[in-house]
C-alpha cells in the first residue's frame, strides 16, 4: 500500500491549489489501491477509532454519503453537524484556528474533492492523466475552477468553454497558468463549444442552475443555450473520449439524456471514485 507518509498528516485540504502536483499523486495511487481492497473486501481500518465531524449548510448527498461511508470503511465515525458555512473564507478561518486537519467538501468557489474524484476517473479511463486535454462547458462555477487547477498541477491540457460572464474566476486561472508552465499543460478559455471539444479526451459539464441560484434560471437558461453536451458535440471530440458530469444532471440542459447514459460515459464510476478519492484523502492526512 502507499505509505500514509508523515508529512501529510494534519494538512488541510481547502483548495486544490494548496497541494503539489506530486502530492495530488500520492492521493490518486492511495485511492485505486483502496477501491481495489474494497472491491475485494479486505478490510482496511487506516483510522481506527477516529471521528469525522461532517458540517453542512445545504442538503447533501453525494458528499454527505461518500465522506459518512469512507470514514466508517476506514474504521473511524462520521458525526453529522448542521451549521452555517459555505462561504470559502468561513472554511480557511476554520483551517487556520483549528488543530486538526480541515477538508473542503464544497464552498461557493471551490470544489477539491470532487476534483480528486474527477482526475482519478480520467486515470482509470484512460490510462494517463499527462498530456490528456479537458474540456469544461457551461458555467466556469467551483467545479471548473478546482478541476482546471488540478488538471494543470498534473500535466492535463484544460479548455474552458462558456460564454462571455460564465467565465472560471481571474484567480483560479492565474493559479492554473502557473502550474500549467511548470507541468507542461497548457489553459484555454474559449467561448465557441464546437472548436473546444475538437479532438478532446475528456468533456466535462455541471448544472447551470445551482442550489441558491433558483431565481435566476431562466436567464442562464438563455445564456448558456448552446453549451450543453450532445450527441453533436461528442462527435467532435477524440472517439474515444469519455463524458463526465458531477450530477445531479438536468436534461436537456447542460447534457441530454442520450449522452448521459451513452457508451462513453463515466459518469457513474466518477460518482463512486468520490468515495475512494476522499477515504484516501482522509487516511493521509488525519493523524
Amino acid at each position: 500500500m502507499v505509505a500514509t507518509l508523515e508529512d501529510l498528516k494534519g494538512r488541510d485540504f481547502t483548495r486544490v491549489a494548496d497541494w503539489s502536483g506530486s502530492e495530488l499523486e500520492r492521493v490518486l495511487d492511495l485511492a485505486g489501491e483502496l477501491k481495489e481492497q474494497q472491491k475485494r473486501r479486505e478490510q482496511h481500518h487506516l483510522l481506527p477509532g477516529r471521528t469525522l465531524g461532517m458540517i453542512f449548510q445545504k442538503p447533501s448527498t453525494r458528499t454527505r454519503v461518500s465522506f459518512e461511508v469512507g470514514i466508517a470503511q476506514l474504521g473511524g465515525t462520521g458525526l453529522y453537524l448542521s451549521a452555517g458555512t459555505f462561504a470559502q473564507e468561513d472554511v480557511e478561518e476554520l483551517a487556520r484556528n483549528a488543530s486538526i486537519p480541515i477538508i473542503n467538501g464544497l464552498t461557493d468557489s471551490s470544489h477539491p474533492c470532487q476534483a480528486l474524484a474527477d482526475v482519478l476517473t480520467i486515470r482509470e479511463r484512460l490510462g494517463r492523466l499527462e498530456g490528456v486535454t479537458v474540456v469544461y462547458l457551461g458555467d466556469g462555477n467551483n467545479v471548473c475552477a478546482s478541476l482546471m487547477v488540478a488538471a494543470a498541477k498534473l500535466g492535463v491540457n484544460f479548455r474552458a468553454a462558456t460564454p462571455s460572464g460564465y467565465e472560471p474566476s481571474a484567480e483560479a486561472v492565474e493559479i492554473a497558468r502557473e502550474a500549467a508552465a511548470k507541468s507542461g499543460a497548457t489553459i484555454d478559455l474559449l467561448d465557441d463549444p464546437r472548436e473546444a471539444v475538437a479532438g478532446a479526451d475528456v468533456l466535462y459539464t455541471d448544472v447551470w442552475t445551482s442550489m441558491g441560484q433558483e431565481e435566476e434560471r431562466e436567464r442562464r437558461l438563455r445564456d448558456l443555450a448552446g453549451f450543453g453536451i450532445d450527441e453533436e458535440l461528442v462527435r467532435l471530440a477524440d472517439a474515444k473520449a469519455i463524458v463526465l458530469h458531477c450530477l445531479p444532471a438536468h436534461y436537456g440542459e447542460e447534457i441530454t439524456e442520450d449522452v448521459l447514459y451513452g457508451r462513453q460515459s463515466a459518469v457513474w464510476d466518477q460518482a463512486e471514485n468520490r468515495l475512494h478519492a476522499q477515504k484516501a484523502l482522509m487516511a493521509l492526512v488525519i493523524s
